[in-house]
């Protein structure tokens, strides 16, 4: 695990000079950021213009060919993603991504895994040893539980709870491997209005209860104005703007990367 105590307190992930490329196409260009620590700090751009790249190669599913990547000092992006899951890092993803024909518990539980450690010898001593171990699984299960409000449904199959229910249920997972550092992706994608605000009123919630810092990458602008304290915007995969939220999404270059320049219009 990284240690914490000899970290600087202002900046718990920064990436220099981040790149990435398949084949020909370079995915992102030379990205720079840092991140404070329990800010909720925006990811956006168009399509196609590098995030999820950028939180692939945070979380070591697509490692930077070129740059380093560090958190709380530590350099992190040699790692695999199970062992940057291990440092206190927890992701959501853009599309559900939940075992089906499980019921919700089940899945929430899953987030669990890294701290289980599964032996013959436990098994062979379940009342006495792996059972003590089960017990405080669950207990930290319940408690995100109930910080989501997912009493409701916790027994339901995950498949036939609503679109909004299954992304808190995703949320949970993540909450349930007890992150410092949480990354978001697109965690509003196909809401209504109303499930809209309540996902934002829950990672408030959770940020304050965990004391989380926290990485969004949203398409909505209603939401990353509302909640994040500072934004970087990409294009391309570059970096055009980075500042707090309103200046940032409001810079002539996101204006012109959005819904494109004047002559391009006429």
């Amino acid at each position: 695990m990284v240690d914490k105590q000899n970290a600087s307190p202002e900046q718990v992930l920064v990436c220099e000079d981040v790149s990435r490329w398949f084949g020909g196409l370079q995915a992102v260009k030379s990205i720079s950021i840092g991140i404070r620590q329990g800010e909720i700090f925006g990811l956006v751009g168009p399509n196609g213009s590098g995030k999820t790249t950028l939180v692939n190669a945070i979380t070591g599913f697509y490692p930077p060919q070129q740059g380093t990547i560090r958190f709380y000092g530590e350099p992190i992006n040699r790692l695999k993603p199970h062992k940057v899951a291990m440092q206190g890092i927890a992701r959501t993803f853009q599309n559900v991504a939940l075992f089906k024909g499980m019921s919700v518990l089940d899945n929430i539980l899953m987030g669990r895994h890294i701290f289980m450690r599964p032996s013959a010898l436990a098994s062979l001593f379940y009342w006495w040893w792996a059972q003590k171990e089960e017990i405080a699984h669950r207990e930290k299960v319940e408690e995100i539980i109930d910080l989501l409000q997912l009493e409701s449904v916790r027994d339901e199959p995950v498949d036939v709870i609503p679109l909004g229910m299954q992304k808190r249920v995703e949320l949970a997972r993540a909450l349930c491997a007890e992150p410092k550092f949480l990354i978001l992706d697109e965690p509003m994608a196909g809401m209504n209005q109303e499930e809209k605000e309540y996902m934002v009123r829950f990672i408030l919630d959770a940020q304050e209860a965990l004391g989380l810092t926290v990485l969004l990458i949203e398409h909505h602008m209603d939401v990353v104005t509302a909640i994040c304290d500072r934004v970087v915007v990409l294009n391309n995969g570059e970096k055009i703007a980075e500042g707090p939220a309103r200046e940032a999404i409001n810079d002539p270059a996101v204006v012109a990367a959005y819904i494109g320049k004047k002559d391009d219009a006429a």
